[in-house]
Formats: structure tokens, C-alpha cells, sequence
């Protein structure tokens, strides 16, 4: 994983078709997923993060072949960077507010 601030804003912009400096934290993991780097703007600039891992890899979540990326919760995220499979975890059914029809 090669890519810096300029790389990973154009694979936001034109790869992901969304913008880089939305507030929004974007993860990426080169192919054998034992190093990530995270790009995030914080009003005033960009961030460019990176995590390598001395062993193991993060289980990285899978999206549908239509998609072009996955969205986490901050648990989601937190689980992931400290090594657990999104996999094997799953919510309460109770745990999240359902919306409500205003109908």
C-alpha cells in the first residue's frame, strides 16, 4: 500500500464516487490485509493513518458484488482495528431504534 493523501482522496473521488472531504473516515487495506490506512478531513485538512500489523490479518468485512465499498458503525470500526471478525459478532435484536412510519 503505497498510496498517500493525493492517491487515496482520487480513490474517494473517483473510485468510490464520493467526496473526501465530507467529515467521513475512509479505510482501505492492501491485499493480503495486514495494513490499513485511513483517510479523514477534519475541517482544516487531511489525515492519512496507517496500521501495520506484526501478525495476523484484519478479517475484513465483504460487500456485495454491486458495491463499491461498506459501511461501518464506529463499534463496526473498533472491532475491526482491534482484530475481531465482524462475522462472528452480531447485534441484539433490541439493540438499535427502529424508525418509525410517520404515515
Amino acid at each position: 500500500m503505497r498510496k498517500g493523501f493525493e492517491g487515496l482522496y482520487g480513490l474517494v473521488r473517483d473510485h468510490l464516487l464520493l467526496d473526501p472531504l465530507s467529515g467521513h473516515l475512509y479505510l482501505f487495506a492492501n491485499q493480503s490485509h495486514t495494513r490499513l490506512k485511513a483517510l479523514i478531513w477534519d475541517g482544516s485538512g487531511l489525515w492519512v493513518c496507517a496500521k501495520r500489523l506484526e501478525r495476523g490479518r484484519f478479517h475484513w468485512p465483504k460487500a456485495s458484488p454491486e458495491a463499491r465499498s461498506v459501511r461501518l458503525r464506529p463499534e463496526e470500526l473498533s472491532m475491526l482495528l482491534n482484530g475481531l471478525d465482524l462475522t462472528l459478532a452480531k447485534p441484539r435484536r433490541n439493540w438499535f431504534r427502529q424508525a418509525v412510519d410517520g404515515g
